[in-house]
């Protein structure tokens, strides 16, 4: 099985549905069996609690289009703290999805952030985390690893995946090499050589996840990553689907 651990459903479509069709299409050309989608339909730094709403909603129209393929993340934002704990007891408690998404409302280390890990600790889920180095610098309110390790610490009892592995990934990976309960996952940048061997010598295979953060990049250049990289069968296994499996309990 191959689980892609970061997808957005967005720019292809209308609906939910068409979005879901556009990307499947890809998947299934690449034999990827299951997406686990975040954010919804219009990428929103800062959504109002409204629009996380919508962006919820979206998400579970397209599960609903597709439930054997399309795994949910709760949009989750510490700017709305209130409204992401209801949409975390509708959606997870309650329903279908698996997990969280926290983007760059604020920086993850801000206190903001604290009762939706908790909650999320309490429910026993995954909490996927943007992050980035940026050689221009980082938006404002965006998260850097070394922000991320600081948030693990207040929370050892939580499980994160840090997107992206931080951007800048050596730098990324190493920040985070000795916070167990942060996992990585290796999309988004470029599709170089080394990525996916580097996160397995720091980190150990179980803490590496497939990811291609479709559609800002595509499915085979974020794959290329794993099924190119110089490392056994069965670390490959792990990374391109078994840990997530284990982690978003699919």
């Amino acid at each position: 099985m191959i689980v892609d651990c970061h997808v957005h459903l967005h720019g292809n479509g209308e609906t939910p549905a068409a979005n879901v069709d556009f990307r499947l299409k890809y998947a299934d050309r690449l034999g990827i069996d299951l997406l686990v989608c975040s954010l919804g339909e219009s990428l929103r730094r800062q959504p109002t609690a409204q629009e996380l709403e919508l962006d919820n909603a979206w998400g579970m129209e397209a599960i609903k289009h597709c439930p054997q393929r399309i795994i949910g993340l709760v949009y989750a934002s510490p700017n709305h703290v209130d409204k992401s704990l209801q949409l975390m007891e509708r959606y997870i408690a309650n329903g279908p999805m698996k997990g969280l998404k926290m983007w760059v409302c604020r920086r993850c280390n801000d206190p903001n952030c604290d009762p939706i890990v908790e909650y999320a600790t309490e429910l026993d889920v995954p909490i996927q985390q943007h992050t980035w180095i940026k050689s221009t610098g980082n938006m404002p309110t965006e998260s850097t690893p070394a922000d991320l390790v600081e948030l693990a610490r207040r929370h050892p009892a939580a499980q994160f995946v840090m997107a992206h592995s931080g951007g800048n990934w050596e730098c990324g990976i190493r920040t985070v090499s000795h916070q167990p309960n942060i996992a990585v996952d290796v999309c988004g940048g470029d599709p170089e050589a080394g990525q996916t061997e580097y996160a397995v010598a720091f980190l150990g295979a179980q803490r590496v996840l497939y990811g291609s953060d479709a559609s800002g990049r595509s499915f085979a250049s974020q794959l290329a990553k794993v099924i190119g990289a110089e490392i056994p069968d069965s670390d490959r296994r792990m990374i391109l689907g078994d840990n997530a499996v284990r982690m978003f309990k699919l």
